[in-house]
C-alpha cells in the first residue's frame, strides 16, 4: 500500500538567489505532484521531474563554475549520483515498476532540505559574496518554531 506524504513549499527552502529559489520551488512541486500521483500519471510526471532536474543542476553547475565555488566537485558529484538514480528509476517506470519511482520521490523530498540547507545556501552565499561582497537576504514567512 502507497502512503502518501505531503513534500509542501516552505519558505526554509529559500537560499536568497532568486533564480535558485524559484528552481527550488519548482522542485518541490514536482516532486509533491509525484508523491501523489496515480499510477497512470507517474511516468508523465517523472518525465517532467527528469527535465527539470537536469535543466536545475545544470544552471547550478553553470554558477558554480562563473563564480568559482570552492565546493563545486562535491556539489557536482552529489548532482549526478541524483541524475543517475532518476535515470535508472525512468528506466524502471517504462517496464511498469511505479513502486520504485515513489520510493525514489520519498527519497527526494527526505535528501532536498538538507542539501539546499548545506550545498545550496553555501552556494548561494558564495555568490553573493563576490558579486555584492555581502551575504543573501532571506525573509522567511513560514517558520514553524520547534
Amino acid at each position: 500500500m502507497n502512503v502518501a506524504i505531503d513534500f509542501a513549499w516552505d519558505d526554509r527552502f529559500l537560499v536568497g538567489h532568486p533564480a535558485m529559489d524559484d528552481t527550488h520551488h519548482e522542485f518541490v512541486e514536482l516532486v509533491n505532484a509525484m508523491l501523489g500521483a496515480g499510477e497512470k500519471d507517474f511516468a508523465c510526471l517523472l518525465d517532467a521531474f527528469a527535465a527539470h532536474v537536469e535543466a536545475h543542476f545544470a544552471s547550478e553547475k553553470t554558477l558554480m563554475d562563473r563564480y568559482g565555488f570552492p565546493a563545486r566537485d562535491c556539489h557536482v558529484d552529489e548532482h549526478e549520483r541524483v541524475l543517475a538514480s532518476v535515470r535508472e528509476v525512468r528506466a524502471l517506470v517504462a517496464d511498469g515498476d511505479v513502486e520504485t519511482a515513489r520510493a525514489l520521490a520519498r527519497a527526494l523530498a527526505d535528501w532536498f532540505p538538507g542539501h539546499t540547507d548545506y550545498m545550496d545556501s553555501a552556494l548561494s552565499t558564495w555568490i553573493t559574496k563576490k558579486v555584492a561582497d555581502g551575504a543573501p537576504v532571506v525573509l522567511r514567512r513560514s517558520m514553524k518554531h520547534s
